[in-house]
């Protein structure tokens, strides 16, 4: 752990919000509440220093503001020693079975030492109460990171039709699928509290750029969530031309098609130079690890190639989704023709889980996952031979 002084140091690089690690601007009038965490991973402190930014000018518009705005610096230990983390990842930690035992002052550690990552989830815990207990209408929430890798910022949710359409009202690459390859990330915990959420990934640790998108994120995310109108917000205006400018050139969504975990012991570290949504090809060196080389297992593009230390996903491999079949995903959700799944040859429901069905891969060869993800289900487990699935909107 750091010092005194180191901490203090720390905190002043991170720019520390103006109420310390929580800002609560309360709108004159009843309205929507946004969310928005900043440093939860330490050694990505872009998100809080833009936080402090945007605080500061919210106060001074509070007679237009409807509803709350909600800052909050996350992994406080973590960002006065400049690490992802001390203990264990923060972002990593949003499981049920661990916050079940910290919520109820249990540790998660059996040597009697309580981690330091421990006392941030309670405290965020805390926030989170305050968030449930004083809203005034709907919560959005925006989480804000950056990459050890460079190239494009992106956003990222899990998707939830108002998901999608929050995420998107910030014009860089949206990322589907993330949520599905990490567990115990903050926003997939807080998706069960049926809040509306995205993460916005603004740049590269350490990039000035990364302050500035995190800036307009936030702007947009306000604009989005109805605490000011159009009128009163030109940052947002202003970010949304300069974003949508910086990132044309990109696919609007892409999925994930791979992960490749970076375990403790594996050593893995990537070759230099790749930068996020770098077209790759299958078969292509991406890094090494105590095995040896590691290679791209299918081309598409490479998104967050791991060059830190800490840290748990190698890589990965993502590939543009058409616009038309997201258009397509709407109007399906839209119209509920997911509840029909089970009739489609080699899917069945699971009787005693509501929105759940499983695909017999021995039937349904072809394009099963893909034909789920569309009817608006996320998948649960995959042996190969059943497919087990559960209706997103269904699940909330």
């Amino acid at each position: 752990m750091a010092d005194g002084r180191e901490e203090a140091r720390g905190r002043e690089e991170a720019g520390e919000l103006e109420a310390g690690d929580l800002s609560w601007v309360a709108g004159r009038s009843d309205g929507p509440l946004l969310l928005c965490v900043g440093g939860l991973h330490g050694n990505e402190p872009a998100g809080v220093r833009a936080l402090a930014k945007v605080v500061a000018e919210l106060q001074a518009r509070r007679d237009r503001l409807r509803g709350d705005f909600v800052a909050v610096a996350g992994n406080l230990g973590a960002l006065a020693a400049g690490r992802r983390f001390i203990a264990y990842d923060l972002n990593r930690a949003w499981t049920a079975d661990r916050v079940g035992t910290l919520g109820e002052g249990g540790s998660s550690s059996s040597n009697g030492t309580e981690p330091q990552e421990d006392r941030e989830v309670r405290r965020l815990l805390a926030v989170l109460a305050q968030v449930a207990e004083r809203r005034r209408g709907p919560v959005h929430v925006l989480d804000l990171h950056t990459t050890s890798g460079g190239g494009g910022a992106f956003t990222t949710t899990s998707d939830y039709l108002g998901n999608r359409r929050f995420a998107l009202e910030i014009p860089a690459p949206l990322v589907l699928g993330l949520d599905e390859a990490i567990e115990g990330t903050l926003i997939g915990y807080l998706d069960g509290f049926d809040y509306t959420t995205a993460v916005f990934e603004c740049g590269q640790h350490g990039e000035a750029a990364a302050v500035e998108r995190a800036v307009w994120g936030v702007w947009l995310a306000v604009r989005a969530a109805g605490l000011l109108a159009d009128s009163d917000s030109p940052e947002a205006r202003h970010g949304w031309t300069a974003l949508r400018k910086a990132y044309r050139r990109l696919p609007r969504v892409l999925e994930v098609r791979h992960r490749h975990p970076a375990d403790d012991g594996d050593r893995y570290m990537s070759r230099p130079g790749l930068l996020n949504f770098q077209p790759v090809r299958a078969g292509q060196v991406l890094g090494d690890d105590r095995r040896g080389p590691v290679t791209a297992p299918e081309s598409g593009r490479v998104l967050m190639p791991l060059y830190q230390e800490q840290g748990e996903d190698g890589f990965f491999v993502v590939r543009e989704f058409s616009q038309v079949w997201l258009w397509l995903s709407g109007v399906l959700r839209w119209a509920r023709i997911g509840r029909l799944a089970h009739w489609l040859p080699g899917v069945r429901r699971v009787p005693d889980r509501p929105g759940t069905v499983v695909v017999d891969r021995r039937v349904a060869r072809w394009g099963a996952l893909g034909a789920m993800r569309l009817l608006g289900y996320r998948p649960e487990s995959d042996d190969g031979r059943e497919l087990v699935a559960t209706a997103l909107e269904r699940s909330r």
